[in-house]
């Protein structure tokens, strides 16, 4: 049976609510660069590789609302693209389609929403290049159909709610405090259906309590892939995580055994950093 779109359905029961207060983050979007410590996306290696061109024409005065209209266009449009670089789940392709991207960054860059590219959400952090996600949530979906999945690095929810389309219960944590309440403002302002625990917190420690999990996805990159969050994949079940420093490449684990496990290295990319801790 097919999902129903966002916006219908239940409600974001699950999202976890220290307060009712919606914190929206602003920030001089004009200002921020992307640069090779705060941006999520592929790296490109063919020297002479066109840049993609933008599916969203640049205009101005062009606000969110106007993109808001459009968005089911642009979204297929930008399904369209993901298809054409190599993605080919449908399930995954399903879900990129159904999320309003444009809602999850600043009003500044709404014009760039669609686009496939990674764009800064403030703290040095990023909503993740569209093909990055979608290949990230392919390789851990390979032949297999994950219930329950955790996310490390929410940023702005956006990678949440595209795991929510695909599964009954996503898991996900952000260290950083005003992000994990802009976050969940985003994702109770869209009434999405109730399949996301959003938690402050530690990413490199997991959620042992509720483990073990059939998908893991790191949205930063660390010198290795923390032994905690390894332990917490169920047998058979995958990990995706970017690894490294200054050259990175994702990295796909599977679960093979109590203790063992498969490694697979991809494509290079370029992320942030993971961190310990929380910040608040």
């Amino acid at each position: 049976m097919r999902k129903p779109p966002f916006g219908t359905g239940p409600h974001f029961g699950n999202v976890n609510d220290v307060n009712e207060s919606r914190t929206r983050l602003s920030f001089p979007s004009n200002k921020i660069k992307i640069t090779p410590t705060n941006s999520n996306t592929r790296i490109i290696v063919a020297a002479n590789a066109a840049r993609p061109a933008s599916s969203v024409p640049a205009a101005e005065g062009r606000t969110s609302q106007n993109i808001g209209l459009n968005s089911e266009r642009l979204r297929a449009l930008m399904v369209q693209r993901l298809r054409q670089k190599g993605i080919t789940d449908e399930r995954v392709l399903e879900a990129m389609r159904s999320v309003p991207r444009h809602v999850f960054i600043d009003q500044g860059l709404a014009s760039r929403a669609y686009d496939d590219a990674a764009l800064p959400i403030g703290f040095s952090q990023t909503i993740s290049q569209p093909w990055v996600i979608s290949r990230m949530l392919s390789a851990v979906a390979e032949n297999r159909k994950p219930q329950k999945m955790l996310e490390i690095g929410t940023g702005c929810g956006y990678q949440a709610a595209v795991m929510a389309a695909m599964c009954h219960e996503v898991y996900t944590i952000e260290r950083i405090k005003p992000l994990y309440e802009m976050a969940r403002g985003t994702l109770r302002e869209l009434k999405l259906v109730s399949r996301i625990r959003l938690v402050h917190g530690d990413g490199m420690l997991g959620m042992p309590s509720v483990a073990p999990f059939d998908a893991i996805v790191i949205a930063a990159a660390g010198l290795q892939i923390p032994t905690a969050l390894l332990h917490q994949l169920d047998i058979g079940a995958r990990l995706i995580a970017p690894e490294g420093s200054d050259q990175q490449k994702l990295v796909l684990i599977e679960r093979t055994g109590v203790n063992s496990w498969d490694r697979k290295e991809l494509e290079p990319v370029r992320f942030v950093p993971l961190r310990a801790g929380i910040q608040l």
